[in-house]
């Protein structure tokens, strides 16, 4: 389903979400990246696993709430989230909740930025005949593979993949969609980081993030990377043999 854009809101009233979103994200940026970090983590770990083992479904509401205002927000500690949530609920459930939060916060975004800024952008670029009408027009015929890309190229960051794809008009279900099954293998890989980050703290040192680019790991994404791009590899050979 394709976004059709309105223009009888007032233009204040549009922007107001995506406003209210860059100022929170300004703010946290500096008041709060030095409390969204391992350190934290560690000081705090014993009183978030007596807290979990008597409040679970309450430890399990409040993590996915507080995850979903990071990545809503643009906030710092979005990976020490990650990690946190296979530290204090395991692989299977940890991952559950990582990718629930992860995709209700990158939704959200996605629908703030659209309502203002994205709608205004993607009429003014379907009014236009240049070139970025064109480009527009490719990204739509292969939505769902350049949004699969967004999501399991792990040089994009987060919140790109949540902005761009909103600025351009792209269809909210195939958006959601990608999220959520895009996100999957990432979110396994820092779930299973903080499934042993106690031992890790035992240890006196740090969960090791690097781990995303060993090859065993890596390799599978880029794999995924390659199925999603090869309907765009296939439109574009077609339309050469057609010339």
């Amino acid at each position: 389903m394709k976004y059709t854009p309105q223009t009888h809101k007032p233009t204040w009233w549009r922007h107001a979400p995506l406003a209210i979103i860059a100022t929170v994200a300004f703010i946290g940026a500096f008041t709060l990246s030095d409390y969204l970090t391992f350190d934290t983590l560690q000081a705090n770990r014993e009183a978030l696993l007596a807290f979990r083992d008597a409040n679970y479904p309450a430890m399990a509401v409040i993590f996915i709430a507080v995850y979903v205002v990071i990545v809503a927000f643009s906030l710092p500690g979005a990976a020490v989230a990650s990690v946190t949530g296979g530290f204090l609920f395991g692989l299977a459930l940890g991952t559950t909740f990582n990718v629930i939060a992860a995709s209700i916060g990158a939704c959200a975004i996605f629908l703030a930025a659209r309502w203002g800024l994205g709608q205004a952008l993607s009429t003014r670029i379907e009014a236009s005949d240049g070139t970025l009408k064109r480009l527009k027009n490719g990204l739509h015929d292969n939505e769902i593979s350049f949004l699969f890309l967004m999501r399991l190229v792990p040089a994009v960051p987060f919140f790109v993949a949540n902005l761009v794809p909103a600025l351009v008009g792209v269809g909210f279900v195939n958006f959601a969609m990608t999220t959520i099954l895009g996100i999957i293998p990432g979110a396994i890989v820092f779930t299973w980081i903080g499934v042993g980050v106690g031992e890790v703290f035992d240890r006196g040192g740090r969960p090791d993030l690097s781990l995303l680019w060993e090859p065993q790991v890596i390799g599978p994404i880029l794999g995924l990377c390659v199925l999603a791009a090869l309907p765009i590899l296939i439109k574009a050979l077609r339309g050469n043999r057609d010339i």
